[in-house]
């Protein structure tokens, strides 16, 4: 039976070429197939004033074009990978989260012209990432070798598929793990205008971390190779997260769940790393979207 492949978008635009060439580089080290996918949106009323075969035949050579073009991009950066690549005609928000039932991951840019590689948030890219069925990376920001992988974690039972994916990620890779939860520490109502991180107890914190060592317990015994660094913080976690995309391959998120991540990327924490952060981002989530 075939492994499922990462699927990846292209509009031919320079994130749409970034998304393949990191989706190349992932189904490569994941020893799995690849998928590239051209969304063409076909204008009807353009091909109502065009003679109809003309146009067909020049949408379409145009479409063909730019799907060879980059199932070439992606051999010449991974010869050994399975690739295939078509085009789809039809909406792109309606399209792409389908996708993600068959496949191992879906993979699309950030900015660009056209198709789904040209993302905007609050419309395709948004509902990409949060109806999927199936983790989604975002691409963006200067692909880098280099760094570690960063998964933001809280108590929800989601945290495990954050987890998971962040150690694989990190396994592959051949690199660390930096995970980061973020808690505020019980306060008194005369203290509530006071920053949490100004009257965390060290009981309070030892009590966080070692909840944190023990969701991580089981993840560490199955990836012994995977050095993973714990950084426990009392303040929001969106900047802690971006600023580590800086330096990071990675940044990992949930794609709901409770306290600072609840509902990665519907709430503010995962809308902030879509727009900010310096690296991709990866939506952890099971292969029926939950």
């Amino acid at each position: 039976m075939k492994p499922p492949a990462i699927v990846v978008g292209t509009a031919g635009v320079d994130s749409g070429n970034q998304a393949v060439a990191w989706a190349a580089r992932e189904a490569e080290s994941r020893h799995l197939p690849l998928r590239i996918v051209h969304v063409l949106e076909w204008n009807t009323d353009e091909a109502r004033e065009a003679d109809g075969s003309s146009y067909v035949e020049r949408v379409w050579s145009s479409s063909t074009a730019l799907t060879f073009a980059a199932a070439r991009h992606a051999q010449s950066i991974a010869p050994g990978v399975d690739v295939t690549a078509d085009t789809l005609i039809g909406q792109p928000g309606e399209l792409l989260p389908g996708l993600g039932r068959d496949a191992a991951l879906l993979v699309v840019g950030y900015h660009g012209g056209g198709g789904f590689a040209g993302l905007r948030l609050g419309s395709v890219g948004q509902r990409v990432a949060t109806h999927a069925a199936c983790p989604v990376v975002i691409v963006r920001g200067a692909p880098r070798t280099g760094g570690p992988v960063v998964a933001g974690v809280d108590d929800s039972p989601a945290a495990d598929q954050v987890l998971e994916a962040a150690f694989i990620a990190a396994a592959t890779r051949a690199t660390s793990l930096v995970v980061v939860r973020s808690y505020a520490p019980a306060m008194q109502l005369w203290v509530a205008g006071v920053r949490p991180a100004d009257v965390a107890t060290p009981e309070q914190d030892a009590a966080a971390g070692a909840a944190v060592e023990e969701q991580l317990a089981p993840w560490r015994s199955k990836f012994p190779e995977v050095p993973a660094e714990v950084r426990l913080i009392h303040d929001a976690i969106s900047p802690v997260l971006t600023g580590a995309s800086a330096e990071a391959q990675l940044v990992v998120v949930g794609s709901h769940g409770r306290g600072p991540i609840r509902g990665a990327l519907l709430g503010s924490t995962g809308l902030h790393l879509l727009r900010h952060a310096e690296c991709p981002v990866l939506v952890a989530r099971g292969h029926n979207g939950s």
